[in-house]
């Protein structure tokens, strides 16, 4: 059974005290017999201040980090699911941003990366107000990402945990994970965060991996934690709590999906719902 590492992390303004976390905890992660590690929601940078952290977000290929994930990864061993970074959005028609996750693999120079498809613009009932649209331009892609050490692994971040029709069509390819690096609000955490995972677990078939944010941030916001890796029968099998940060464990059966796709064949009997 393959193990895996979650990084719960208190992201701050300063990218690379960020990156240096994420180093960090891939040596640990190697050092306990970990294949591959998963990282929160914007793991390098967490500043909701656009004009603060403007200068730190460039396009991939000008990133300085990114070469250096790729090379921890060969350092290392380890498979590095980053959750998520914010990257220029210069190749774009328009001058917005991607919320941008990346898997690094240890033999590889260049990510796989999946934009983050659908946009947090809400405003709470307890007066927290948030247009993600306005910096940041949708994905359009699905991806997946064959061969990692969890399986074929399906991507998403945070509020694509609100959308079953994206689990759907990584329960239809047949995904064995799927990743959703999270930074949720404390409300819409404690209202919803554990009951959502599970159910998108039990839809697709698959085990669900969620890093999480957690804490209170320098630029003042507070995120609810609670990273869980979740089975495919929606048993919690990690739950990191939602106060500190930290690295956790868990290994991975994956016999429980075929044992679990037998037992109750949803996805072999899903049916397409003609529009009346």
């Amino acid at each position: 059974m393959p193990k895996i590492a979650l990084l719960q992390m208190t992201s701050g303004i300063d990218p690379e005290a960020n990156f240096a976390a994420i180093a960090d905890a891939m040596r640990a992660a190697a050092g306990e017999g970990a294949a591959m590690l998963f990282t929160p929601e914007m793991s390098l940078l967490l500043d909701r201040d656009r004009a603060r952290a403007a200068p730190h977000i460039v396009s991939q290929s000008r990133s300085p980090f990114v070469p250096r994930f790729a090379a921890l990864a060969r350092e290392t061993g380890v498979t590095l699911a980053l959750g998520s970074m914010a990257v220029a959005g210069d190749d774009a028609p328009d001058a917005r941003n991607a919320n941008r996750a990346m898997v690094f693999a240890p033999p590889a120079e260049v990510p796989v990366t999946y934009d983050k498809i659908h946009m947090f613009d809400v405003d709470l009932a307890d007066g927290e107000s948030w247009r993600e649209s306005n910096a940041y331009r949708a994905g359009r892609a699905v991806v997946t990402v064959d061969d990692t050490p969890v399986g074929r692994l399906g991507l998403t971040v945070c509020y694509d945990i609100r959308f079953p029709a994206l689990f759907a069509e990584l329960g239809n390819r047949c995904c064995d994970a799927i990743a959703v690096p999270a930074a949720f609000t404390r409300p819409t955490g404690a209202a919803h965060w554990h009951v959502l995972l599970r159910a998108r677990a039990i839809e697709a078939q698959a085990f669900v991996i969620a890093a999480a944010q957690v804490g209170h941030h320098e630029d003042g916001r507070e995120t609810f934690g609670h990273s869980l890796v979740v089975d495919p029968w929606g048993e919690v099998l990690l739950d990191m709590g939602g106060t500190d940060a930290g690295l956790g464990f868990c290994e991975i059966d994956l016999g429980l999906i075929e044992k679990t796709r037998k037992q109750v064949p949803a996805l072999a009997n899903r049916r397409a719902i003609a529009n009346s």
